[in-house]
């Protein structure tokens, strides 16, 4: 069993997975758009295409190692992320200050910088430009 993340955006999606590509190294396998499916009937309630979102993301698969990140721009069931995070333990101080470094460049909000903890040699909490939440995490030896 692998779990993925499913992460609603609000019109950004594209940006976001483009940017996570490069903090993570990671390649978006598969991305299609709203103006790219096919032609819905009233059956498929809840995929009908939001109004001029034509050219955003109606599902995106973004790999990173042997992890996924999905996405959508979910127009109206848009809702700011609460009581959820993403959590990523790193194996590398240097990979867990990159990361980090570009995850806090116009972050939302930093509740807890880059820090070591009681159980942590590196631990932060913060909320990305684009509103998705990561906990990063780098284990003491």
């Amino acid at each position: 069993m692998k779990f993925k993340h499913y992460i609603n955006f609000n019109g950004n999606c594209k940006q976001a997975f483009e940017f996570y590509a490069d903090v993570f190294d990671g390649t978006i396998n598969f991305s299609q758009t709203w103006g790219d499916t096919p032609e819905l009937n009233d059956d498929d309630q809840g995929c009908a295409m939001p109004q001029n979102w034509q050219d955003k993301i109606m599902h995106a698969e973004l790999q990173i190692g042997e992890n996924y990140l999905l996405g959508v721009d979910a127009d109206t069931q848009y809702e700011v992320p609460q009581g959820i995070s993403i959590c990523i333990n790193f194996d590398s101080e240097a990979q867990i200050e990159a990361v980090y470094q570009a995850l806090e460049l116009d972050a939302q909000m930093i509740l807890m910088p880059l820090a070591e903890t009681f159980w942590a040699q590196r631990f932060a909490v913060l909320t990305d430009k684009f509103g998705v939440p990561w906990k990063l995490n780098l284990n003491k030896s």
